[in-house]
Formats: C-alpha cells, structure tokens, sequence
C-alpha cells in the first residue's frame, strides 16, 4: 500500500503575457498563462540581487474562461493549484516534457505593474470582481487526451 501525499504550491507573481485561451474538442475551455515569482536576496557580499522563476499555469473550465478574460500581461496574480508533468511531442516530433501548474483556485490581485505591488491576497472577492480583485475556483480538468496542445 502506497504512502499517501501531497501536491500542492501556492504563488504570487505577475503574469508573463495575456492568457491564451482555447478550447478542446469537447468545447471544454482552457487557459494557459506563464507566471514571474520575484525573489529577493543579499549576496555575500551584501549587495541586493533578484532571481526571477518562471510558472506555467492552465486553468480548466468556468476557471479558464475567467482568466482568458482577467488575466493580462503585467497583472498581479495569486494561484494556488497541483504541480504536473506532461509529456507531449514538439512540431518535429521531439518528445518533450513540461511541469505545469494546474489552477485550482485563483486571485486576481490590484492592477497591472508595479505600482500595485502590495496588494494582500486574503482582501480578495470569492466569486466576483471588487475593488480590482477576483477570485474564483476550479477543477483539475479533462483527461490528457482531451488537451488541445
């Protein structure tokens, strides 16, 4: 018997580009977005530096047509969701393999830039947009077969 486990990773960064929306054969509709978590750091000479990681994010359903909507190049976003790893083959046919966020739940946070870097997270709506913020939920998807990409 197998050890249960968790997967789970939380993030708050800004969004690399608008989200792309599309949808499967099925109609179900899917959102993928890249996601910029800053970190901050003294080196040991005490000197300031940033290291930039970079997320690929896709929202599934109701959750995918919401951020094909809201999410926008520069836009302050907090997700929560499962890590991924997916296999697929390139345009020349190269296996390739990707790690990916699957959204479960998302909060869009203040406006784009840096000027609204200080928005908190737990000030964010449940269902709807107020004050700039929206959050909304959702559920981890089709089947692989059933991904456009």
């Amino acid at each position: 018997m197998s050890e249960p486990g968790v997967n789970k990773i939380m993030l708050l960064g800004r969004s690399g580009a608008d989200a792309d929306l599309k949808f499967t054969s099925a109609g179900t509709p899917v959102a993928n977005f890249s996601l910029a978590v800053n970190e901050s750091f003294k080196t040991r000479n005490g000197e300031k530096a940033e290291h930039v990681e970079w997320f690929r994010c896709v929202c599934w359903n109701k959750l995918g047509e919401l951020a094909g909507q809201f999410v926008t190049r520069g836009k302050l976003v907090f997700v929560e969701g499962r890590l991924q790893t997916r296999k697929y083959d390139d345009r020349n046919g190269n296996g390739r393999t990707i790690m990916e966020v699957v959204v479960r739940q998302l909060r869009l946070l203040g406006g784009a830039g840096p000027e609204n870097g200080n928005a908190d997270p737990s000030c964010a709506s449940s269902s709807k947009a107020q004050h700039g913020n929206m959050a909304a939920q959702g559920d981890d998807g089709p089947l692989d077969e059933e991904i456009p990409f």
